[in-house]
């Protein structure tokens, strides 16, 4: 029912706040009324730090603004819907969709754990918010049973308590010190106070699996010290009920984020789990990992969109650059372990090592990185199995004015913008005009099984999903260089407010055993100048060598 509110005071002139739903550690949250449209809302009342200075006060508010906004952004069927962002006396606000309905964790304490295919649902439509999340850029860092509502009447689960995501490439470990997140729930990196990415809340996803199986994460202590220690020292031990999705827990719990199973593989595994009741080894009919060899492309066993993956924001690329080895994250965090139980601040001991938290702050909340900042095995690899054949004499291509021949590390050449920069994100090389706004791809991969018509067919498919406000989509039959290729094209409404809608045009084809893929995606006012871009880069596309 809720506990009454003191005055049922009015924020933001419209908002009534009625009645108490719960408090945590980021605030209260109340159940109101929207008095302008008429409609019930959640208000989640966001805490204050007072032992912050009146400047950083501030700082901590607008940041917080800018990140609600950027969730705000987001559209899932199991994502929160977050209607606004206001402000009070210098207090935030966010104004969300009223669920009627109980947290995970509250239905797994009154009913006990579910079976198999319940928590196989249950983690293909977390899968499915988080990789929307991360495709925007935003992480949640906190998936646990009690931040997952679970709608009465339809069970519907929802991801919701972003109250302390962060864009990628932000850090457990607070300037103060204070630790961000549940511990149970933390993966091994986040512990030790390193930057991290998507990978770190499929780590969360992996132990809330074990939770709704089994009742209790498998890393549940007495102490903080045990807990960490269980993080990232201790054997791993799953429950015995997640043994019909045990390629998949274990596969999510891989302490190296790097080898950790990624979120469009584990939502695969658990598909076929419901379609057969047998939990596929990861990497599809090879019946184990895909391996990751320089300059050999991996098949994708999913749809893929050339902007689902498009363009991880500085801080997720500084992130990469700066990730500590595993050995050194573990260390780091196993002395914190030991240290925990003397009363000496974690923060206080990770700052003093190296230097800081480790990784980059964001400056910039404007969302668009990958669905995985992990570096994967792929064509664009800087390095071949097969080194680059020199120019063919016969070669006698020019580049038109104002673009210039790229001659790639990946084993392909073609003509770009005078000015575009060269940016390789696993699988995918990008050259980029200067602030983004043209931005062109070249993605080389595996054949994909019915060719790429059907490639193109199935990623269309998945447009609405992997590119926020998808609409327009069309994908037509055609050929390149004689060869059988597929063109599709689309608008959709970019990652975020400040970028606006965009138009994408890509071709696939296949050469030499491969799938090559090139697009250019730019802003819809911009269409003209990115057809000439695609098609330029297209006409003078060529394939430099195979690799094997």
């Amino acid at each position: 029912m809720g506990i009454p509110g003191d005055d049922c005071r009015v924020i933001a002139g419209r908002y009534r706040l009625e009645a108490r739903l719960g408090r945590g550690g980021m605030g209260v949250v109340w159940r109101a009324t929207d008095q302008l449209l008429g409609r019930r809302v959640a208000v989640k009342e966001l805490a204050q730090d007072d032992s912050l200075s009146d400047d950083d006060a501030r700082l901590h508010r607008e940041r917080t603004l800018r990140e609600a906004r950027a969730v705000a952004q987001l559209g899932h069927p199991h994502i929160i819907v977050v209607h606004d962002v206001v402000e009070e006396g210098e207090r935030p606000y966010i104004v969300m969709e009223l669920i009627d309905g109980g947290s995970l964790a509250e239905r797994i304490s009154a009913r006990g754990p579910v079976d198999a295919a319940e928590a196989a649902r249950i983690g293909i439509d977390l899968l499915g918010a988080l990789r929307t999340a991360h495709a925007a850029g935003v992480l949640h860092r906190d998936v646990k049973p009690a931040n997952v509502l679970v709608e009465s009447g339809t069970d519907r689960v929802v991801l919701t308590d972003f109250g302390i995501a962060q864009v990628a490439g932000a850090t457990t470990l607070t300037e103060t010190g204070s630790f961000v997140g549940s511990p149970e729930y933390t993966a091994p990196e986040r512990m030790a106070g390193a930057a991290t990415g998507p990978e770190s809340d499929l780590w969360s996803l992996g132990v809330l699996l074990c939770a709704v199986l089994s009742g209790e994460s498998p890393f549940r202590r007495d102490s903080l010290g045990g807990i960490l220690h269980a993080v990232v020292a201790a054997e791993i031990r799953p429950p015995a009920q997640a043994a019909p999705l045990l390629p998949v827990v274990r596969g999510l719990l891989e302490r190296d984020p790097d080898r950790r199973l990624d979120a469009a593989e584990a939502e695969r595994m658990l598909r076929v789990f419901l379609e057969t009741g047998r939990t596929p080894r990861p990497g599809g009919a090879s019946g184990g990992r895909t391996p990751r060899l320089v300059g050999r492309a991996p098949r994708l066993s999913v749809p893929y969109s050339p902007t689902q993956r498009d363009l991880p924001a500085p801080a997720a690329v500084e992130q990469q650059q700066a990730r500590p080895s595993t050995r050194s994250v573990l260390v780091a965090a196993l002395l914190v372990a030991a240290m925990a139980g003397a009363g000496v601040s974690a923060a206080a001991l990770l700052l003093n090592r190296g230097g800081g938290v480790g990784g980059a702050t964001p400056t910039s909340s404007a969302p668009h990185t990958t669905a995985s900042t992990s570096p994967t095995p792929s064509a664009s690899a800087t390095t071949s199995a097969s080194p680059p054949s020199s120019p063919s004499a016969a070669d006698t291509r020019t580049a038109p004015s104002g673009y210039r021949l790229a001659r790639d590390p990946a084993g392909f050449s073609l003509a770009v913008p005078e000015g575009f920069t060269r940016e390789a994100q696993g699988e995918r090389v990008f050259y980029l005009s200067p602030g983004e706004t043209f931005r062109l791809g070249i993605r080389v991969a595996a054949p994909d099984p019915g060719g790429p018509l059907a490639a193109m067919r199935r990623s269309a498919a998945e447009g609405p999903r992997t590119n926020p406000g998808y609409h327009d989509g069309r994908v037509t039959r055609t050929t390149h260089t004689g060869r059988p290729a597929a063109l599709w094209e689309f608008t959709w409404n970019g990652f975020s407010a400040a970028e606006g809608p965009r138009h994408t045009y890509d071709l696939c084809w296949e050469e030499n055993g491969r799938l090559y893929d090139v697009w250019v995606s730019a802003p819809v006012g911009k269409v003209r100048e990115a057809r000439e871009h695609f098609d330029v880069a297209v006409d003078t596309f060529a394939v430099e060598f195979a690799g094997d």
